[in-house]
């Protein structure tokens, strides 16, 4: 199965192309221009160099959130756009997996994977590697970076941190001997979004392009400025 796997969760926005487990190619970039400047020209490029076109693909993958409510909302409607033609089958993978996919070979430890949400607050799921592969071990949430110290403590030097929020909470977290994944594995890539996508296809989890839905955790700062306000007005 030939799979494109689309990553425009965060900052940096990448394409790759995978056929079963094996990675074809993948374009990074990691530059100012909006992830609407650089997605598709990347992705065509990358079918050029690999002399394959979009007819071949069987499934397309996105990083469906959490992230960045703009550059979520920027992948889910291309990869829907890019379904449309074809009525090609799409899968929306968890940003917070796809982070943790990097560190695969911790084999025993738990990755915390964690995104910087502001006011204190990550993105985060934590997960178990038993025999090469991920094991679930929350649910994608919001959480206080406080109350995720407290609830990791525990795991010690066991606990490996990845994504952009791994540095802010290694401050905090290193006092009871966390370790920061390295710089080259520690943030999401569409590789590893094209390979999750592949497992969940594999399991009958694909959909249309057009049920393909984004997901945010919490509502965009205008909306949660706007309810305030309401309950300020309402007391």
């Amino acid at each position: 199965m030939l799979v494109l796997g689309i990553e425009s969760s965060a900052t940096a926005a990448s394409a790759a192309v995978v056929e079963g487990e094996k990675l074809l190619g993948q374009y990074y970039c990691n530059v100012s221009m909006t992830h609407s400047q650089t997605l598709l020209p990347m992705a065509e490029s990358l079918l050029q160099a690999l002399g394959k076109s979009w007819q071949d693909f069987s499934l397309l993958a996105v990083s469906a959130g959490p992230g960045s409510f703009t550059g979520v909302r920027i992948g889910v409607s291309c990869v829907k756009g890019l379904a449309f033609p074809n009525n090609t089958p799409c899968c929306g993978v968890s940003t917070l997996e796809a982070i943790a996919y990097g560190g695969l070979a911790c084999e025993g430890c738990v990755l915390c994977a964690v995104m910087d949400a502001r006011c204190g607050q990550v993105y985060n799921a934590l997960f178990r590697v038993e025999k090469g592969a991920l094991i679930r071990l929350t649910e994608d949430r919001a959480i206080a970076i406080s109350a995720l110290s407290a609830e990791c403590e525990a795991y010690g030097p066991a606990l490996v941190l990845f994504g952009d929020g791994a540095a802010l909470c290694h401050k905090t977290f290193s006092a009871w001997g966390a370790r920061l994944a390295p710089e080259s594995q520690r943030y999401q890539q569409a590789s590893s979004v094209a390979f999750l996508g592949f497992k969940q296809a594999e399991q009958g989890l694909a959909v249309s392009g057009a049920e393909l839905l984004p997901v945010y955790l919490r509502l965009p700062q205008a909306e949660r400025e706007l309810k305030r306000k309401k309950e300020k007005e309402g007391n």
